[in-house]
């Protein structure tokens, strides 16, 4: 019997693949970012787990990594310490936490305060130029210690080392695909920090009615922020911070729900 061969038909062929190579890359790359994406979630609720246990004490002990981090306090400002005053008479008066805040003052044009670990309050100049109030001064300190009572410092710093070493591990911290994973992330984290920053409003909105009787300046803070710094409707799902606007009227609907009163607002003399 002849053996004749029959024709090769090229797209019977099962050797090659009839996907584009770049669709199968991108495929694969997107494949890999979920991937890592899910277990960065799974990992951020471990986290979520282990903070609340974390005690005082060691909290103390990670302060240190920050060191390098926080202005020395040898030469204390006039502005510094009448901040510092008024977040201690605020932890004495109306908040029952485990710290001994420490408020350094920062130069920087960025309009903005930060929590970090071991109850050091950062404040930046900047923000200090937008302030026109003491009512709106103790807000925004009370905003930042909302931060301690949640532990949400904590919350960042964990999620924030568990990136750093899956990352770092799996491709290096210069890589390309890091890069791409930690924009992906980012995003992911930005819900957590939403929330973060809605509780510490209403943190901060109990602690100064608190203080003063009232909730008056509460939210001129926000008033004041310039509007190319404000997320606004559609940049608030691809930022830290809720929008302005947004912020403004859950206070004000929450102080209606509660009955705060709205009274005369104390100057700031200090600045």
């Amino acid at each position: 019997m002849k053996f004749t061969p029959r024709q090769a038909d090229p797209e019977a062929n099962v050797n090659v693949t009839p996907t584009h190579p770049l669709k199968e890359l991108a495929i694969l790359l997107g494949g890999l970012v979920g991937l890592i994406v899910g277990a960065y979630i799974l990992l951020g609720f471990l986290v979520d787990i282990v903070v609340p246990r974390i005690s005082h004490e060691t909290e103390m002990q990670l302060a240190g990594l920050f060191v390098g981090m926080v202005p020395e306090r040898e030469d204390v400002d006039e502005k510094t310490r009448a901040l510092q005053e008024l977040t201690e008479r605020i932890q004495k008066q109306c908040v029952n936490l485990p710290y001994t805040f420490n408020v350094h003052v920062r130069k920087s044009p960025t309009i903005n305060a930060m929590a970090m670990p071991g109850g050091h309050i950062i404040v930046f100049t900047a923000l200090l130029e937008k302030v026109g109030s003491e009512n709106e001064l103790a807000f925004i300190l009370a905003h930042e210690i909302g931060h301690y009572a949640h532990r949400d410092h904590l919350r960042g710093f964990g999620r924030a080392m568990v990136f750093m070493t899956v990352s770092a591990a799996l491709f290096g911290a210069d890589s390309g695909v890091s890069r791409i994973v930690g924009q992906a992330l980012n995003l992911t984290e930005m819900s957590f920090s939403r929330d973060q920053e809605t509780w510490a409003d209403e943190f901060a909105q109990d602690a100064v009615n608190c203080y003063y009787g009232h909730v008056a300046g509460g939210t001129d803070f926000f008033n004041n922020i310039p509007k190319e710094r404000d997320p606004g409707k559609f940049g608030h799902y691809f930022a830290s911070h809720p929008e302005n606007q947004r912020r403004i009227e859950n206070l004000e609907q929450r102080a209606r729900l509660n009955g705060f009163r709205i009274e005369k607002k104390k100057a700031l003399d200090i600045f």
